[in-house]
């Protein structure tokens, strides 16, 4: 009975542990199920982009800038297509990978000329001999170095840079020349090569690719990871005068090379906007103002990459895009004509005048602000032949500022009348001034005119004149001989320039370009008075050829100052056609303020420079001889000290034009200005505005057959 009861107990206790063991199984195998479920609904998704290694790069495949045209759709800038050889870096190759595939690109294509081993850096080569020799670059680091450098805790990162550092600083001079030419080739090429970012093409060689070396990479492209043949571009000028210099290249401004990248100052600013560190973009001037209009639209792809971070497959996301074309409003058969007018009658007269070294013209439309024309030439020594060279100088008409002389008269006239200094028509005696303490003024023809009116003033640029309307803008009403001149020189002289600020002089007139400088002396208080009354006759403050245009402009439609535009439409890129694309945007003229001054006043000094040109008195008849342009203007000389290039400062010349025509119906007004003249005889001025006035309308007339 005892076994028997013993058995029966043992019987009924192992089903019990079974079920116990089952529960926990199923338990086990429920939270297995659950997690899996989890794994697989929630974070799915999630493993799955990891596994694939699936993202969206945007790639740095450069597209074509936008053209720029001029204002009647002649190409200007274009773009030339080059072949080109690239290589993609990808985000897991190693070091000795890419040395490897630029030692076999260079047995394919050459990279020896003189830029390529000037590219190459002391850096890189010190970089490059501890590749090629790791054995003697690990006995440049002594058992005492290492010491020295565990005793600072630095981590591993640091110590690692250190001991790289010293390496370096401790690679001889020497052994950095022991490269060969073909060691050197391996060098340009990996330079290149290691100098893009991960899945972003960097340009290995762009310049001179010969057909064979293009079909040889094409065919060897297995060998080559990373390396692909493709086509490149290049910005190029379309039209160049004859001794090979670009038309309005300083104005056109240039475009950073795929070497240079983003400039480094302006880092930032284009990193914000998308851009990668080798993109070209406008570095100067029209191209850098015009950045966001001639930049094309990156192509986005998206990169298929396995475990390894291999690209194993790419496919575009987002299509690449041209930038938008600009069209000028500058003519550029007028631009070449008008540089070609400066180089013949620059170069004869500046025969015996060795300051005279340059020549600067704006052409404005003065209804709509329109650039038609800006040039400018500089003689210079070219450096490579040292020879006397006629360079490119438009810049010079916004960044640099001279005395402009009598050329600003109708300003001052126009203060006097705003003023009630003088009124339209009023006489004043013009004879030599001397006031006590100063020198005598007068004007160019020695004894004075007599009693003149403001018309028989501008007409004959009496000097006088100016001087007692300025006199009188700053309260003294009356010249007496050996007197004292006791103007209000503060008041007078921040009346003057007020007014003259509405025409645009002493201000930056706004045209579309950066860098415009406004002048010198703004701001500045004479200690002589008579420096004020000077003033008046354009020969204390300086101005831009620009400023100047734009003054002479608002008085030939109005009293309208209107901003200069260099640029006149934004429109698509037609990369398949010849004809342009349609228009994004139009640049509308924009009128930046009307003068605080009556109709009748500023068509009274009108009729004054008419008579400058029309009138045998006119100090500008002899000379302007194509009157049937109906021309009117103001001539101007002034004398100032020299700050040119060849050092010393003598008191030379400034000669001056600023006109416009018909003078019954404006659509041309320009502005002539030559310094630096050593004598105030030379008609040069006026012979450069007669031939530019007579260009302009032989172009508008063969354009109308």
């Amino acid at each position: 009975m005892y076994q028997l009861g013993k058995k029966k107990k043992k019987k009924t206790s192992l089903p019990l542990r079974l079920n116990i063991l089952f529960l926990a199984v199923f338990v086990l195998f429920s939270m297995l199920i659950i997690r899996l479920g989890i794994v697989q609904i929630v974070y799915g998704k999630d493993y799955k982009r990891e596994i694939d290694q699936k993202e969206v790069v945007p790639i740095n495949l450069s597209m074509p800038r936008g053209k720029i045209y001029d204002t009647n759709g002649k190409l200007i800038t274009g773009n030339k297509t080059l072949k080109a050889i690239t290589y993609t870096r990808s985000s897991t190759v190693t070091q000795d990978e890419m040395l490897d595939v630029a030692k076999k690109l260079a047995t394919i294509i050459k990279k020896d000329t003189k830029d390529d081993f000037k590219a190459i850096t002391e850096r890189d080569r010190q970089d490059f001999w501890i590749i090629k020799h790791p054995d003697e670059a690990k006995k440049k680091i002594t058992s005492k170095d290492e010491a020295k450098l565990k005793k600072k805790e630095l981590d591993q990162d640091e110590y690692n840079k250190e001991i790289y550092d010293l390496t370096r600083k401790r690679i001889t001079e020497q052994e950095l020349n022991s490269f060969s030419k073909k060691d050197l080739e391996v060098l340009a090429i990996y330079r290149e090569m290691s100098s893009g970012r991960a899945l972003s093409p960097q340009i290995i060689k762009n310049k001179n690719v010969t057909d064979e070396e293009f079909a040889r990479v094409s065919e060897n492209l297995d060998i080559l990871p990373g390396v692909d043949a493709t086509t490149d571009w290049e910005r190029y000028n379309a039209y160049k005068d004859k001794e090979g210099n670009e038309t309005l290249s300083s104005i056109l401004g240039k475009v950073t090379s795929t070497k240079e990248g983003l400039p480094q100052d302006m880092l930032d600013y284009f990193e914000a906007r998308g851009y990668s560190r080798n993109d070209r973009v406008g570095k100067s001037y029209l191209e850098w103002q015009y950045e966001d209009v001639l930049q094309g639209q990156k192509e986005i792809v998206k990169n298929v990459s396995d475990k390894s971070g291999n690209v194993i497959d790419t496919k575009v996301y987002r299509k690449g895009k041209s930038g938008n074309d600009l069209v000028l409003s500058v003519d550029i058969d007028l631009q070449q004509k008008v540089e070609k007018i400066i180089e013949d009658k620059l170069g004869s007269a500046r025969m015996g005048q060795p300051y005279m070294d340059r020549a600067l013209v704006t052409v404005l439309n003065p209804k709509t602000g329109e650039v038609l024309a800006m040039a400018g030439k500089q003689y210079m020594k070219d450096e490579e032949t040292n020879k006397t060279v006629a360079a490119d100088f438009a810049l010079g008409n916004m960044i640099t500022s001279y005395s402009m002389g009598s050329a600003v008269k109708a300003a001052t006239v126009l203060t006097g009348y705003n003023t009630g200094a003088i009124t339209p028509g009023e006489y004043q005696y013009d004879q030599p001034l001397k006031f006590k303490g100063t020198q005598v003024k007068k004007s160019w023809n020695t004894v004075g005119f007599g009693s003149i009116n403001d018309l028989y003033a501008l007409k004959r640029s009496s000097n006088v004149y100016m001087f007692l309307t300025a006199m009188k803008i700053g309260g003294q009403q009356t010249y007496v001989p050996n007197g004292p001149l006791t103007i209000n020189k503060v008041a007078a002289i921040n009346k003057l320039r007020n007014n003259f600020a509405q025409f645009g002089l002493g201000v930056k007139t706004g045209i579309d370009l950066p860098g415009e400088q406004s002048g010198y002396g703004q701001g500045q208080i004479p200690e002589d008075a008579g420096k004020v009354l000077d003033f008046g006759i354009g020969q204390y403050d300086t101005y831009t050829p620009l400023q100047l245009a734009q003054y002479i402009s608002t008085v030939a439609n109005g009293g309208y100052r209107i901003q200069p535009h260099i640029a006149k439409e934004i429109r698509e890129s037609n990369n398949s056609s010849d004809k342009l694309g349609s228009i994004v945007q139009e640049i509308k003229p924009k009128v930046l303020n009307r003068v605080d001054m009556k109709d009748e006043w500023i068509k009274h000094v009108q009729e004054g420079l008419r008579l400058v040109v029309n009138d045998p008195q006119g100090t500008g008849y002899a000379t302007i001889k194509n009157k049937q342009y109906k021309i009117a203007g103001k001539t101007g000389t002034a004398q100032a000290l020299y700050d040119g290039p060849l050092g010393g400062h003598p008191m030379l010349w400034n000669v001056t034009f600023a006109g416009y025509a018909p003078y019954d119906d404006p659509e041309i007004a320009l502005s002539v200005v030559i310094p630096w003249s050593t004598t105030d005889q030379t008609h040069v001025n006026l012979e450069i505005a007669d031939e530019v006035f007579k260009a302009y309308f032989d172009l508008k007339e063969k354009r109308a057959k």
